[in-house]
């Protein structure tokens, strides 16, 4: 509610601003301005417009989503030059608070308005220019990048064929609404650590952490759609993995003493300085994944088949699993023909195995079709791919759910408001839920399970969660390793592809340019 009130409160202000500004403009002998304009949504931003100066191309920047918010703050420094105040800490403070500046300007006697053609003129120096520049880029950015849209690549194949490493997306905030920023102190346009740190020095501090909020966005998410978001995961993390790994699974592999005592962890083959960090909700690492499971479905997955509720429901054609293919001869250059096909050399590397006639490739359908068509190949099968010790890799990690990356479930993806029972054998799946996205505190004693100090036998759940997955089905650490996304990780929807290039050849995708996400 605070929040939407601070909303309420920024568009008033700049409103009663304007129409003092616009009366002091009045009252200048602007001619044809008069205060009430600056109820009257558009026409207000014709009438600043021209109080201002400025000529018709303002107008068409208005228009654009994105440039009209950063129009939108250069209007308010112009709103101040007519005005006659140029100082620099004055500008500034213009820009990151119009809705207090502008009222400022038309209440206060010692501010008078004179017709941009009258004004004199007012030389800055170089310096001078590159400060106002930074100062109004950076507030712009922030804004945008907060509430509007944010750049994200595509940094693994997780998502492949429908996304491919190298495609840059446009995230939109605004379709779901903009998410409150939880954790306010932070450097501008950085997520979570610092650049040339190698990942050890965060880029926030905790001093101020505010509670979830999304304003009202076009849309709920819907299923099939390709979503953003933080890694529930992420809440802990070892630096020296970083996202690569998560630490709940180093933990659980290795034990608590040795990750969280541990200064240094082998990556790749070194040693990387290693510390523990507990990270705020918004500054999680981002993921991308499409939306399978919808608040209050129950989800089961079945020889690579996805039902929901005991209904099938279509795998997105170019979605990948993973298939066996034998070639016909031993002369065949297999490299030169998968990429043809649409493999990547990172696909193809890590399916060779020394010695062996045939690969396990993730596939898409078409790619199937494709190669099935070609005389070099003798056959292309489906691949099950069982997981050993399903109880630790997969969600929810405890013993008793057998579950494989194929056969996984049935598991009940919790809806706001819903309650469900809770016993030892249902507790896996909604541990984290009520301990670390929902903050309660859960023990178990005895054989019962205790809640905020209460013994309890089931539970509401007081946020809606969506079930992941990449549509490399086979190569995707997705919900099916680590659960439930609670509404407060979603970041936005990827709504376009901006630029894409191919990372085995460096060559530009010119077909993907622009080019929507499906």
């Amino acid at each position: 509610m605070i929040y939407d009130l601070l909303l309420i409160v920024y568009f008033v202000g700049c409103i009663v601003g304007l129409w003092f500004v616009f009366k002091k403009a009045q009252m200048a002998g602007a001619p044809g301005v008069k205060p009430w304009m600056a109820l009257i949504p558009v026409y207000n931003i014709v009438v600043w417009i021209k109080i201002c100066g400025k000529k018709w191309p303002w107008y068409i920047y208005f228009l654009i989503p994105a440039i009209n918010v950063f129009t939108f703050l250069l209007m308010v420094v112009e709103t101040a030059k007519v005005f006659k105040r140029y100082g620099f800490w004055e500008q500034t403070f213009a820009v990151i608070f119009p809705w207090v500046y502008l009222p400022i300007l038309g209440l206060s006697p010692k501010f008078e308005y004179t017709n941009p053609a009258d004004l004199p003129k007012h030389k800055v120096g170089k310096l001078r220019d590159w400060m106002d520049a930074i100062v109004f880029a950076l507030v712009a950015a922030v804004i945008i990048r907060g509430n509007i849209m944010e750049f994200y690549k595509i940094p693994s194949s997780s998502m492949e064929k429908s996304l491919l490493v190298g495609d840059y997306l446009l995230v939109s905030k605004i379709a779901y609404g903009a998410r409150v920023a939880m954790t306010p102190l932070s450097f501008p346009l950085v997520h979570n650590v610092m650049p040339f740190t190698n990942g050890q020095v965060e880029s926030y501090l905790k001093w101020i952490e505010l509670p979830y909020h999304r304003y009202r966005g076009l849309c709920d998410v819907k299923r099939f759609d390709a979503v953003v978001f933080n890694y529930p995961d992420g809440d802990t993390v070892a630096t020296a993995w970083q996202s690569n790994k998560s630490y709940h699974d180093l933990v659980r592999e290795e034990g608590y003493e040795a990750i969280d005592n541990a200064k240094y962890l082998p990556v790749g083959g070194r040693m990387v300085e290693n510390h523990i960090r507990v990270r705020p909700v918004d500054k999680r690492e981002n993921f991308i994944k499409r939306c399978i499971g919808l608040p209050g479905e129950t989800l089961e997955i079945k020889d690579q088949k996805v039902y929901i509720d005991g209904n099938e429901i279509e795998m997105p054609e170019q979605a990948q699993v993973t298939y066996v293919v034998n070639f016909k001869s031993a002369k065949t250059d297999p490299h030169k023909l998968l990429r043809d096909v649409g493999v990547s050399d990172e696909d193809y590397q890590n399916a060779l195995y020394e010695g062996s006639p045939f690969l396990p490739l993730p596939l898409s359908k078409p790619m199937v079709e494709d190669l099935r068509s070609r005389d070099e190949i003798e056959s292309v099968e489906r691949l099950m791919l069982p997981i050993n010790d399903s109880s630790q890799m997969l969600f929810p990690h405890a013993y008793g759910y057998n579950w494989t990356i194929d056969d996984f479930g049935p598991v009940l993806i919790p809806k706001k408001g819903m309650t469900v029972p809770l016993t030892m054998e249902t507790l896996p799946l909604y541990r984290r839920i009520i301990d670390v996205f929902e903050g309660h505190e859960l023990e178990v004693r005895n054989g019962s399970i205790f809640i905020d100090g209460t013994c309890r036998d089931s539970y509401t759940f007081s946020m809606d969660y969506y079930w992941m997955m990449g549509d490399n089905r086979h190569n995707s650490a997705d919900s099916r390793f680590w659960g439930f996304v609670p509404e407060n990780h979603i970041v936005g929807k990827a709504s376009l592809i901006m630029f894409s290039r191919n990372k085995d050849t460096g060559s530009i995708r010119w077909n993907r340019l622009l080019k929507p996400v499906k």
